[in-house]
């Protein structure tokens, strides 16, 4: 399953995994996945792992992702929003992401580590909205 997630109650956080060729299909699917959910919290913040992702989504693809943000703001909305990768064609490509889904996320920020993502995921969390 190359989109996976897992989410930390107690952190409000979801951990969320693209592996492999990961299709446009995989990633909405995600999203429904999470709207139907139990354990979904109706506030996130968002550790996206893109480290083992192969394949680079297109900017109308990105488009795509972040219509679904925005569809399912009645259901969860997103806070932070940390993104990991781990080359220069799909920080390209977060980049790219980061602008479309701006209205989707309070804050993101790109990062080539996940320890990084993590830790700043954690300071941004006690700062004030």
């Amino acid at each position: 399953m190359p989109v996976v997630y897992e989410i930390d109650q107690s952190r409000n956080t979801i951990y969320t995994s693209c592996i492999g060729d990961t299709t446009l299909y995989e990633v909405v699917e995600h999203f429904h996945s999470l709207e139907e959910d139990p354990a979904c919290p109706s506030h996130l913040d968002v550790l996206l792992n893109l480290s083992e992702q192969e394949s680079v989504p297109s900017s109308s693809q990105l488009r795509i992702v972040s219509e679904e943000i925005a569809r399912v703001k009645g259901r969860v909305q997103f806070g932070a929003c940390a993104i990991v990768v781990r080359n220069d064609a799909l920080f390209g490509a977060a980049m790219v992401f980061e602008v479309l889904a701006a209205r989707g996320f309070r804050v993101t920020k790109i990062f080539r580590d996940r320890d990084a993502a993590q830790s700043w995921l954690e300071r941004v969390r006690q700062r004030p909205n």
